[in-house]
């Protein structure tokens, strides 16, 4: 029953999904914009526990609510950890009623021929299974595309669904992320092509499995209409990219059916010299803007 309720609220796409995955090579770059330097940590777990500790204050704020927040994206090692003694992901769930995802992509391969695949996965079905043990609902895995190869962009797509497959097998919801850097060139001919590649692989999935699509705000509004109505497809969110919450706003908000999936554009302002009030006050603004962005769309 719980998993349907779910669904049902990712379905809906009242609200956005917050991104709070950030792993070990964007900590520090994290901590940096909410005001804690590097020298404020000796080790990787000190690192690590300041990022936790500005995660569950995101999570316990109260701007993050399901009422705007569908969804929240974990790192892995925060799902293992608790707020206020309880399990992260149930806390998101039955404390803020956030239905909760987790990251589970281990970084980027090398770059070839213009694209960054995932680098292996062989833990994946052991992740997968605590994860549904834990009560994560869906997980996100992310690619990155540099220029517009056709080939590839074929191989970073195949790899998302041979994988997503994979998720689906133990009963998660695989949120597909082939992310189209923002900087290149030929980014809308980039995304033409990303666009036609996923339609392939969603018209050869089964008619009883759905997956969810996290892709660059594209350069055409509206270019990816027919993946937001495609009968496989849950829910289709954007991510920011590093375009700041006011661009990333404003482009969400001529994307019909998409929401937000942002983490740096959330993130925005924050600080961990503010006091609660202050730090309420900004995330609730944050939180309202890329709201109302994802109601336009």
């Amino acid at each position: 029953m719980t998993k349907q309720k779910q669904t049902e609220q990712i379905r809906a796409a009242k609200g956005f999904i917050a991104a709070l995955d950030q792993s070990g090579g964007s900590t520090p770059k994290a901590l940096r914009l909410y005001g804690i330097e590097e020298d404020a940590y000796s080790s990787e777990q000190d690192m690590f526990d300041l990022i936790h500790q500005m995660r569950s204050r995101i999570i316990k704020s109260t701007a993050f609510t399901g009422d705007r927040i569908a969804g929240a994206i974990l790192f892995e090692m925060t799902m293992d950890r608790d707020i206020d003694g309880i399990p992260t992901a149930t806390y998101l769930w039955q404390e803020r009623g956030v239905v909760p995802f987790l990251k589970v992509d281990k970084g980027l391969a090398d770059e070839t021929d213009g694209v960054q695949l995932m680098k292996p996965m062989p833990d994946l079905d052991a992740l997968l299974e605590k994860a549904a043990s834990k009560g994560i609902y869906g997980t996100k895995m992310r690619s990155v595309i540099n220029a517009a190869s056709p080939s590839g962009i074929a191989a970073v797509v195949d790899q998302q669904f041979e994988i997503g497959q994979q998720i689906l097998s133990h009963g998660l919801m695989p949120i597909i992320e082939p992310e189209v850097t923002i900087s290149i060139a030929d980014k809308a001919e980039a995304e033409d092509i990303l666009q036609a590649e996923i339609a392939k692989h969603l018209d050869a999935l089964p008619e009883d499995k759905q997956v969810m699509l996290k892709l660059t705000l594209p350069e055409t509004a509206n270019l990816y209409q027919a993946l937001v109505d495609h009968p496989r497809v849950l829910c289709v969110v954007a991510l920011s990219g590093g375009y700041s919450r006011d661009e990333a706003n404003a482009r969400l908000a001529q994307n019909t059916g998409m929401i937000a999936s942002f983490s740096r554009a959330l993130t925005q302002g924050l600080s961990a010299q503010q006091t609660d009030g202050e730090f309420d006050k900004v995330l609730a603004e944050s939180v309202d803007s890329i709201f109302q962005a994802s109601l336009a769309g």
